[in-house]
């Protein structure tokens, strides 16, 4: 069986690790390396750094950032934010991470994803999409519509059918991040998180919400996640990974304890 894994998010903005609510309202909580390697020594599975301002402000990533987490770290991590062709991918890569997270880019051109998984194989390209629960409608009858630039600008597209073209195009994983739990820590939004999983054959990360560790196994369990992506409960120290990593086990999930 394959394991459950546990992955916090480090939001970066200006060097700096942030964070916010409903993608609002962010405040400075540290440096994102110093964090990383706290996280990698708790026994995190992977890293997920996202510069939050990248994209909106049509600048490229940080890869300083980058090289100094690879340095620190021996975990897969993944990067996201300003990353808008196959030469930033390769840039992101060869600075050290894993994997590429591309989210508006790739919502405006989605031949980007294929671009990356010819390149580079489906395993390193993750697309995020940022989810904003709406009425159901002909052009979005799921009730879920995608948002780019940090939740700044609503698409009018629909978040399943989005799911289902990423996979078609070579995506090796999908973050689901729901932007009405985002930062709230009253759980993931368990609808969206399963109707994506039954609706694509790739892993799905869940995200936004997490506020106690039966939050994050009540994904990977009702919401049938491959990981829970974490944020507010381990930054502000109201649980370490490994406790949330031992409730999960507790309930049933097969997660990696050993480290």
């Amino acid at each position: 069986m394959l394991r459950k894994r546990v992955i916090p998010c480090l939001d970066v903005r200006n060097g700096r690790l942030t964070k916010g609510v409903k993608f609002a309202g962010n405040l400075d909580i540290g440096d994102p390396v110093e964090t990383a390697r706290r996280y990698y020594e708790e026994g995190a599975d992977e890293i997920v750094f996202y510069d939050i301002t990248a994209s909106a402000e049509a600048r490229g990533i940080f890869l300083d950032v980058v090289e100094r987490v690879a340095a620190q770290i021996f975990i897969p991590f993944s990067v996201g934010g300003g990353i808008s062709s196959v030469e930033d991918m390769r840039a992101v890569l060869l600075a050290g991470a894993e994997k590429i997270s591309i989210n508006s880019a790739a919502v405006k051109n989605p031949a980007l994803i294929s671009g990356g998984a010819d390149a580079f194989g489906s395993q390193a390209v993750v697309v995020g999409m940022d989810v904003l629960r709406v009425p159901a409608s002909g052009q979005i009858p799921s009730g879920y519509e995608v948002v780019i630039h940090g939740g700044r600008k609503r698409m009018g597209l629909d978040a399943i059918a989005w799911a289902r073209r990423c996979e078609e195009l070579g995506a090796g994983e999908l973050c689901i991040n729901s932007i009405d739990a985002d930062g709230t820590k009253d759980g993931y939004e368990l609808n969206l998180t399963r109707r994506i999983v039954d609706a694509v054959r790739i892993p799905v990360i869940a995200s936004g919400g997490a506020g106690t560790p039966e939050h994050m196994y009540e994904a990977v369990s009702t919401g049938g996640a491959s990981a829970a992506l974490i944020a507010s409960i381990v930054h502000y120290g109201e649980y370490t990974i490994r406790q949330c990593k031992e409730h999960m086990a507790e309930r049933g999930a097969p997660v990696r304890l050993s480290w």
